[in-house]
């Protein structure tokens, strides 16, 4: 049966997203949010993929900035690298830190990337385009997950291109009409993210997607904006996440967070998930007693 608990706001980790042309002001958007949410730039690390255009942005006293962490990602730009890049730069910032993947759309259409590994699936014998998308959208879904769950804040860029779509005109005759901006990435990328903000030619930025205060938002991206975001993520709970994995202890079907908490305490004088239990109870079960590997004990 599944446990139902009442609600509450929890301190949370920022998961945004900025998407926009070229020339738009993701980069140093980015870096600004960042900087506002830690208030360190030691505490920033920028993983480039824009041919290391970023470092254009450090110490600049006319920006503003200071000197972030910062690695260059060359290709392939594979999923498996993306994430190795993102697990290294969390733990190199640590829980108050911010990662920055600049940019996120060449994992999708670039050397290496989701469409290349699709392709290849596709020709491989026994292999058709509807099963290859099928593997490829796995190796996808891996990546977001990743970003999402990284024990610091995180933020993407994405390139955006503009959409169009056939509609019938008052001739009755079907003619391209512009849809807006869209992002260089999978469609539905942007719903994975708590905030996705789409910057303008002229750097304002609007967001498209909020969960927070940002639904009217309209304004050139500074400081300020990561400080006001670090305010309203922290005005709730602190989570409890696990210290062999990193991740948020979550409910399972049979337990709440909370009763995890108190298991794996009881048991092993730390915070464990489900899936981090089980396995230290595995490799205890050779010197306790039969049954000692069951969580549910």
């Amino acid at each position: 049966m599944t446990t139902f608990t009442p609600v509450t706001r929890r301190k949370s980790k920022l998961r945004l997203a900025l998407t926009g042309v070229s020339g738009a002001g993701k980069t140093l958007g980015a870096l600004y949010i960042a900087y506002g949410i830690t208030g360190d730039w030691g505490k920033i690390v920028l993983i480039d993929t824009e041919h290391e255009r970023a470092r254009f942005y450090a110490d600049r006293s006319d920006l503003q900035t200071g000197t972030f962490l910062y690695a260059s990602m060359e290709p392939p730009y594979s999923p498996d690298k993306y994430k190795e890049y993102v697990q290294d730069a969390a733990l190199a910032v640590g829980p108050d830190g911010c990662v920055i993947v600049d940019s996120f759309s060449h994992v999708w259409n670039n050397e290496g990337g989701v469409l290349d590994i699709k392709d290849r699936i596709a020709q491989q014998a026994g292999k058709n385009s509807y099963t290859a998308w099928n593997e490829a959208g796995k190796e996808q879904n891996s990546l977001v997950n990743t970003i999402l769950s990284v024990n610091c804040h995180t933020i993407v860029t994405m390139r955006s291109k503009m959409a169009y779509a056939l509609e019938e005109n008052e001739r009755g005759r079907m003619q391209p009409v512009k849809m807006g901006l869209s992002p260089v990435q999978r469609d539905d990328t942007e719903y994975e993210f708590d905030i996705v903000l789409d910057i303008a030619r002229n750097h304002i930025a609007t967001a498209s997607k909020d969960t927070t205060f940002l639904d009217k938002f309209g304004q050139v991206i500074t400081p300020e904006l990561g400080r006001q975001l670090r305010e309203w993520l922290d005005d709730g709970v602190e989570p409890d996440f696990c210290t062999d994995c990193g991740k948020v202890i979550t409910s399972t079907q049979k337990y709440t967070a909370t009763q995890l908490v108190e298991k794996s305490v009881n048991k092993f004088k730390t915070k464990l998930c489900y899936k981090c239990m089980k396995e230290r109870l595995k490799h205890a079960a050779e010197t306790v007693p039969d049954g000692a590997n069951n969580p549910d004990a």
